[in-house]
């Protein structure tokens, strides 16, 4: 990917923000990153699953971020992120598959409805008509996944799944890019509400799977 000429260097770094804010800030990932030995199959069930209502669906974040971004300098990066994504659906729904299905942790679980409304959510968000705020949502969807991607792996591991290297824009491309877009006062503000809107769909979606093994756990 080509590299992009910075004109400012005060922009504050995105990748910084997403891994304080997104999934790696959120207990539930950070204890499976320090023991994941405490995730019974049910519980790895339950991310597979998840995850895969979340993202596993075409057209998604990044999909339609694209049908709303005429910047020319955007088009690399999206036509990079939507190529490495469609590796990533497919290597989610092979672990949905492997990890077997799920069970309800109550008479009235309403797990499932709760991540449908958050992938309608996405799905606005990223359709969005303000300028940046759809590419803010796929930045934070890149630059997130990369962040819960090695979860994923050792799930991968523990089902039999071949979990081969995800092919992203870097870090540093993503950030420079948005450095160039963020020029634009109003066009930075959208960018990084999109991404934090996104951002906020994902630790909702560790808090909601903390809360189904803790009830689980319970019995």
């Amino acid at each position: 990917m080509q590299k992009y000429n910075l004109v400012s260097a005060n922009q504050p770094s995105l990748s910084s923000h997403i891994l304080s804010h997104g999934s790696a800030s959120t207990p539930y990932i950070q204890s499976i990153s320090n023991d994941f030995s405490i995730l019974s199959g049910a519980d790895i069930a339950d991310i597979a699953h998840y995850i895969c209502v979340l993202h596993g669906r075409y057209p998604g974040v990044i999909d339609y971020a694209a049908t709303k971004t005429a910047d020319e300098n955007s088009r690399e990066w999206l036509i990079e992120a939507m190529d490495g994504f469609a590796a990533e659906r497919s290597f989610i729904t092979k672990l949905t598959v492997a990890a077997g299905p799920i069970s309800g942790v109550s008479r009235d679980d309403q797990s499932n409805s709760a991540v449908l409304g958050q992938r309608k959510a996405l799905e606005m968000l990223s359709q969005s008509d303000r300028n940046g705020c759809a590419l803010g949502s796929a930045f934070a969807m890149i630059l997130d996944w990369k962040k819960l991607r090695p979860v994923l792996e050792k799930i991968a591991i523990r089902v039999g799944v071949e979990a081969r290297s995800a092919q992203f824009p870097t870090d540093e491309a993503t950030d420079e890019l948005n450095q160039i877009l963020a020029q634009s006062p109003a066009i930075g503000r959208a960018i990084r509400f999109g991404a934090d809107q996104l951002l906020s769909q994902h630790r909702g979606l560790w808090q909601l799977l903390s809360a189904r093994r803790e009830t689980r756990s319970a019995y």
